[in-house]
């Protein structure tokens, strides 16, 4: 499967500027791919100022992506503010080729910035199954709990969504690899870059690790569209080969 990362920048709050931005490199990349990853909270950055952005599952932001997905043939992800029976959820969509959409609502509500006290957190892990890929969908916060990541569903790629600032990017580098590596999953992280309204700097360190946790790709801070491909049969020849997901353990989640 072939992964395209859009490592940008987010105009605050403003989602047309953001939709404009986006579906410009989208449209104009000349070399296909399969998926297509856009940060947390794509048309806002992280507000938690969810009135001003919030849409609906039919509003036009989902209607633009499967527009886009349409016309590439390709699926889409990412998170924005949704609006459902009168609460907020900063919601990871993915966008299917065909117009279906499926979703994660965030769990870790990341309480030093307030988030859970103005979002409503999910309940249920996500996992999606998108050209006989399974993948599990997780959004910036959630990084920091490998007990709700841990890979006890046989999922083939583990998927985050951010918006990290640069204090604390060391622990994004770290956590990712840790990840992938205790998962045996190819692992990818998709963070923003640039600045939001509260003055925080964001780094990008948009990175794609493999099931043993070497690097293949690392966007550094570099704005674009970052393209490479995964090979789900050599992921599960290492996983035959090692046998470390059998020794897992296996637990609930209250």
């Amino acid at each position: 499967m072939k992964v395209a990362l859009f490592q940008t920048k987010l105009a605050w709050e403003n989602s047309e500027i953001n939709r404009k931005f986006i579906e410009e490199y989208f449209l104009n990349e000349d070399e296909s791919f399969d998926l297509f990853v856009l940060p947390e909270m794509f048309t806002s950055g992280f507000t938690m100022n969810p009135s001003a952005v919030a849409e609906t599952m039919e509003g036009t932001t989902i209607t633009w992506l499967k527009d886009l997905a349409k016309k590439r043939t390709c699926a889409i992800t990412g998170s924005l503010v949704i609006k459902e029976n009168e609460k907020f959820y900063n919601r990871m969509v993915f966008v299917f080729p065909s117009g279906e959409v499926q979703y994660y609502n965030k769990r870790h509500l990341f309480t030093l910035a307030g988030e859970d006290k103005i979002y409503t957190k999910g309940s249920e892990k996500a996992i999606v199954n998108y050209k006989n890929w399974n993948i599990c969908l997780q959004i910036c916060y959630d990084l920091r709990f490998p007990v709700f990541a841990r890979n006890v569903e046989n999922y083939d790629l583990l998927l985050y969504v951010a918006n990290w600032p640069k204090p604390r990017i060391n622990a994004w580098d770290a956590l990712l690899k840790a990840r992938a590596i205790e998962n045996m999953c190819y692992t990818i992280g998709v963070n923003r870059i640039g600045e939001d309204a509260n003055q925080l700097e964001y780094p990008g360190h948009s990175k794609a690790i493999d099931y043993l946790g070497n690097t293949m790709v690392d966007c550094e801070n570099e704005l674009g569209v970052f393209i490479f491909e995964l090979d789900k049969n050599t992921q599960n020849e290492a996983r035959e080969k090692f046998n470390f997901l059998n020794d897992r353990d296996y637990f609930d989640i209250r």
